[in-house]
C-alpha cells in the first residue's frame, strides 16, 4: 500500500487530517521535489499546496492530490479543515519544529494538534523498506560514486591537498550525472585520519600515509555513501594490521547479515572482531545507518539499535579504527538486505589500495 494510503487509512475519523511539511517527506509521498509545500491528507482527499514557482509543475507531475497554488497559508487551511469538518490535525512530531508547531496553533486556534508519533513512526517505518524503483535510483549513485572514485584514484599522488582531493571527487561525481555530493567529502590523510569525521584541510598528501575518502552521490535525491581507506605508496606492518582489523570487522558483519536480526547485534559483531584484534577501544561511533532520501536515515546499527532488520532495508556497514595522533582506517560499505542475508551495493574492492 502507498504511504499516502496507509495514512488515510490510519485516520481514526473523518474528523481527524495528517499535516505533512518537511520537505524530504513530501518529496517521498508525492514524488515531487519542492522547497516550498503542504500536503493535507483527509479521509475524503488529498491536498497539495505550493506556491507559484513550483505549481504548475506540481499540476502535471503531482497525481491522486488536489493541487493548490499557496497563497495564503491560513485562509486556504482554514478553508479545507471547515470543508471536511476537521477538528484534529495530526503533525510530524519527529521534524516539525516547535516554533512552526506554535505558529499553526495560532492560526487555528479551533484545531487540536496531535503530535503523537504516529504519523512520524508511519512515514519513518515506510521509508525504511525501500521499492524496486528506490534501489535502483540507490545503485545509480552508488555506481556513480564508484567511477569517480576509480578516477580520483589516478590523480592521487604526494603534495595534492586533502581539499583538492574533495574538490576532484566532487567534480567527477558531477561530470558522471551525480545531482550534487551526498554530504559534505570526508578527505583525511595522516593524523587527520584519526578523526573520523575530519573535514578536508589545506595539509598535502605525504609517502606512507593514509588518507580517508568517505563520499557519496545523488541521482534522483536518492543518496550512496561508501569510503575507502588508500595509502599513498608503502604502508608499515602497523598499517596493514590495523587495515586487515577493520576489513575482517567489515567482512564477517557482511556474513551476519539478514533479517530478523538488530542492528544492536550487527554492531557487537564489528566490536568483537576488533576486540580479537586488540583494537575494539579504538572504534568510538556506530556500525552504520540508513541510506536514501537522506544520506543518515533509519534504521540505525548501533549498540543501542534493538529494532529489527527487514527485507529491502539499505544501510551502510562502517567499521573503523581510529588511533589517536598517528593514523585512522575505515572501510565503509552500503548494502541492502535480502531475504536470506544481504547483497552489497559497493563493487569497489576492499584490498588495500597503494597509489
Amino acid at each position: 500500500m502507498k504511504i499516502a494510503e496507509l495514512i488515510t487509512s490510519s485516520l481514526t475519523d473523518s474528523r481527524q487530517a495528517a499535516l505533512v511539511t518537511s520537505q524530504v517527506n513530501r518529496r517521498y509521498i508525492t514524488g515531487f521535489n519542492s522547497s516550498s509545500g503542504i500536503i493535507v491528507i483527509t479521509k475524503d482527499r488529498k491536498y497539495f499546496l505550493t506556491d507559484s514557482r513550483y505549481y504548475d509543475k506540481a499540476v502535471e507531475m503531482v497525481h491522486g492530490y488536489k493541487v493548490v497554488l499557496l497563497k495564503d497559508v491560513k485562509e486556504q487551511l482554514d478553508y479545507i479543515f471547515i470543508k471536511h469538518r476537521i477538528d484534529t490535525v495530526s503533525v510530524e512530531n519527529q521534524t516539525m519544529t516547535l516554533a512552526g508547531l506554535e505558529k499553526y496553533k495560532e492560526m487555528f486556534s479551533h484545531i487540536e494538534f496531535d503530535t503523537s508519533n504516529w504519523l512520524s513512526d508511519l512515514i519513518v517505518k515506510k521509508r525504511m523498506i525501500k521499492t524496486s524503483d528506490e534501489l535502483s535510483k540507490i545503485e545509480a549513485a552508488q555506481r556513480i560514486a564508484e567511477r569517480a572514485f576509480s578516477k580520483l584514484l589516478t590523480k592521487l599522488r604526494p603534495g595534492i591537498t586533502e581539499k583538492q582531493v574533495a574538490a576532484v571527487l566532487n567534480y567527477y561525481m558531477s561530470e558522471l550525472g551525480s545531482d550534487g555530493e551526498a554530504f559534505p567529502i570526508i578527505a583525511a590523510s595522516g593524523k587527520n585520519s584519526a578523526v573520523p569525521h575530519s573535514s578536508p584541510t589545506s595539509k598535502e598528501l605525504v609517502e606512507g600515509e593514509f588518507i580517508i575518502i568517505d563520499f557519496g552521490a545523488v541521482v534522483d535525491g536518492y543518496h550512496s555513501d561508501m569510503t575507502r581507506t588508500v595509502v599513498i605508496g608503502n604502508p608499515t606492518e602497523a598499517m596493514k594490521r590495523v587495515y586487515d582489523a577493520v576489513w575482517s570487522a567489515n567482512t564477517d558483519v557482511l556474513k551476519a547479515v539478514r533479517p530478523d536480526i538488530t542492528g544492536k547485534l550487527l554492531d557487537n559483531v564489528a566490536r568483537s572482531t576488533l576486540e580479537a584484534w586488540g583494537y575494539e577501544s579504538y572504534f568510538g561511533h556506530g556500525l552504520g545507518h540508513g541510506v536514501g532520501l537522506e544520506v543518515h536515515e533509519t534504521p540505525t546499527i548501533s549498540s543501542k539499535a534493538d529494532a529489527t532488520l527487514r527485507e529491502n532495508m539499505v544501510f551502510t556497514v562502517e567499521p573503523g579504527v581510529y588511533i589517536p595522533h598517528k593514523f585512522g582506517v575505515r572501510i565503509e560499505d552500503m548494502i541492502v538486505v535480502t531475504k536470506n542475508g544481504c547483497v552489497n551495493l559497493t563493487k569497489t574492492p576492499k584490498t588495500l589500495i597503494q597509489v
